[in-house]
């Protein structure tokens, strides 16, 4: 069995709340599952998404594997003493995506006192892999 990785209890529909009126929502990007040690989100494969040739666009595939990383690495701390944010991101794109939703799993791979390091998986919908990123987040602690 998987070892629950979260300071508190994730609740996708209150931290969607948080996405109204930001490139989240304008993508069309949503957070659809939150396991034991990993966050899942969609992206349209659509005109919001697209680069000029008619493929997902590089810059789309980073803002789903960076808002999916970042989710995560601000539920893995505690809240009231520090939060995260994004230090560093790389992607490589291995197969371009035309149509559909693409798939996006955020996997903590280093839980650090200072940094984090997430890895994010993004699959179209027939499960081939299309982009991978990493995602580097500082954690950082609240003011006194």
């Amino acid at each position: 069995m998987t070892e629950r990785i979260w300071f508190t209890e994730p609740d996708i529909a209150e931290f969607s709340k948080g996405h109204k009126g930001t490139a989240v929502e304008a993508m069309g990007i949503e957070i659809t599952e939150i396991g034991d040690d990993y966050i899942r989100g969609t992206m349209p494969a659509d005109h919001r998404t697209f680069q000029p040739f008619g493929l997902i666009h590089g810059g789309a595939n980073v803002v789903l594997a960076e808002t999916l990383g970042s989710i995560g690495a601000n539920l893995v701390i505690d809240p009231s003493r520090e939060f995260s944010v994004g230090q560093e991101v790389n992607a490589n794109h291995v197969r371009g995506v035309r149509e559909g939703l693409v798939t996006g799993t955020a996997k903590l791979a280093h839980k650090g006192r200072s940094s984090q390091v997430w890895e994010i998986h993004i699959v179209d919908d027939q499960g081939r892999l299309s982009c991978i990123s990493r995602l580097t987040m500082a954690v950082v602690p609240h003011k006194k």
